[in-house]
């Protein structure tokens, strides 16, 4: 399987992005108080297909690859703050009570999000920090 390395890291990349893009979509429509249509059924449908692919993509990534990227921790600070990005997320488009805290879940995911990127970017657990701990 590892020949097929460039071309999974390539779909997982591009759902990733199509999976941010389409939670900040969904954000802005509750944010402007269209959460009818930021929860109809195709925009989910969608959201699930794309995080479903997303996540095979990184499952098959996971076991291609050796086990000494696991050594450094950026995976797990990666694995950890999926779980955060997904309550975030769950809050600010269908669970929060108030606007306040729909926006507050909102601005979070998206920083959760931005971290998961730049942890992916620098394999280091610390991300953007990392690069500016250094200079």
């Amino acid at each position: 399987m590892i020949a097929f390395y460039a071309q999974i890291k390539f779909v997982h990349i591009a759902a990733v992005l199509v999976s941010g893009l389409l939670f900040l979509f969904r954000g802005v429509l509750v944010q402007a108080g269209r959460e009818r249509l930021a929860m109809a059924a195709p925009v989910r449908y969608l959201s699930y297909t794309v995080d479903t692919v997303l996540l095979t993509a990184a499952l098959m990534l996971v076991t291609i690859l050796p086990g000494a990227l696991f050594a450094n921790g950026w995976l797990w600070a990666k694995i950890i703050l999926l779980v955060a990005y997904i309550l975030f997320g769950a809050l600010a488009l269908k669970r929060a009570q108030t606007a306040r805290a729909r926006l507050l879940s909102f601005v979070a995911a998206l920083g959760v999000y931005g971290l998961m990127l730049s942890i992916a970017r620098a394999h280091h657990p610390l991300g953007v920090l990392h690069w500016l701990l250094q200079q």
